[in-house]
């Protein structure tokens, strides 16, 4: 059977008129619902959405895979986007075979955790990006998740789109949704829904940092208050541990964007690259906002732990002042609980009254010296 029909059969659009597994799954019929949105894409499904475009424009029908990207390389005009949600080796097969992509870039979107990067494959190219999240909570602790990551890749071509999404979030559809609003963008081809799902995910970047500067504010705030030495120094463990997670996400991409808004790919417009070098600009405000984050937690960690050992000494201080007071009367004490019996006053009347007199006075004198010290 001809590779047309094995994608007519896998998507199920002969006689039983049914979706069944394989590249099934990722043309659907017109009359489905957009599964691209996040209330209504159910996870652990390669289903997203396959439609056409033309000069910016949704293209009506288009049920067929095959035969849509033949009409389009026939009149050489619009390009396909199809969309896929962690498909699996089989599920990508067949749609490798027909856009002619490259095993190893095959590999990298089907398998995921990738670092950031784009490559070139003869006329494709190949971007993943690394999509973040920041994970709301009603407190920040020792074991808090704050930040999700997941993955985006795309492969663009001269007239197709693929995107392959691998995480619980980072849905495409309200990004498509935008995109289709705004016809004369869409229509610059591929290389413009590459550009706005790489400004998408930097956008993303920037929100979930401000989230996470939230969250250090309200560590520096309990850090620097009155009892900050008590604070639990495992919530600064912890951000630091998610913001490294971040890092992960955000700075390998640099390279990559800045070589889209700088050198010249062939699938990519020099006017689309203009606006690369925006994204650019927005990611080297994520990173260093990160840079500057991490900075800010090690200062906040060390004045914690200067916090503690100045609280351990005072401590330390109080106890040796309490112990020179308390040392006054057992020294006394201890002489005169001694068996001798030539010892001075010792049959005196006021003798006793005399050594307690004594005592007091020296303890006195000791607790005020200690308290003029700040000892106690």
């Amino acid at each position: 059977m001809s590779m047309a029909g094995n994608l007519r059969r896998v998507t199920g659009l002969g006689k039983a008129g049914r979706l069944r597994g394989g590249v099934a799954r990722l043309t659907g019929r017109r009359d489905r619902v957009d599964l691209s949105h996040p209330a209504r894409s159910p996870l652990g499904s390669a289903v997203v959405n396959c439609v056409s475009y033309q000069d910016g424009e949704r293209v009506p029908g288009g049920r067929d895979l095959v035969d849509t990207v033949r009409r389009i390389r026939r009149s050489d005009e619009g390009f396909v986007w199809l969309g896929l949600h962690e498909p699996t080796d089989e599920e990508f097969a067949d749609i490798a075979d027909l856009f002619d992509l490259h095993p190893l870039a095959v590999e990298d979107a089907v398998h995921a955790h990738q670092r950031p990067k784009v490559e070139r494959y003869d006329e494709t190219l190949f971007a993943v990006f690394k999509t973040v999240c920041y994970v709301e909570h009603q407190e920040l602790t020792a074991t808090s998740e704050v930040v999700d990551t997941g993955e985006i890749m795309v492969f663009v071509g001269h007239d197709f789109v693929i995107t392959v999404r691998h995480g619980r979030h980072g849905s495409l559809g309200p990004l498509r949704e935008e995109l289709e609003a705004d016809a004369a963008q869409l229509a610059k081809g591929p290389a413009a829904v590459l550009h706005a799902i790489a400004d998408h995910v930097v956008d993303e970047y920037l929100h979930v940092t401000e989230a996470v500067q939230a969250d250090i504010d309200q560590v520096e705030t309990d850090v620097f208050a009155q009892d900050g030495a008590r604070a639990d120094p495992g919530r600064i463990y912890q951000l630091k541990r998610e913001l490294l997670e971040l890092k992960r996400a955000v700075v390998p991409l640099g390279r990559p964007v800045l070589d889209l808004a700088t050198r010249p790919v062939r699938v990519v417009d020099p006017e689309i690259q203009a606006y690369f070098r925006d994204v650019s600009d927005h990611l080297l405000r994520a990173t260093e906002q990160i840079a500057a984050f991490d900075e800010l937690l090690n200062s906040i960690l060390q004045a914690h732990l200067a916090q503690v050992t100045v609280a351990q000494n005072e401590d330390m201080r109080k106890i040796t002042a309490w112990a020179a007071v308390i040392a006054v009367p057992t020294m006394v004490c201890g002489v005169y609980g001694m068996n001798f019996e030539h010892m001075p006053e010792l049959h005196w009347r006021y003798g006793y009254a005399m050594v307690l007199g004594v005592i007091a006075a020296a303890c006195f004198v000791l607790h005020r010296g200690f308290r003029r010290n700040n000892w106690l």
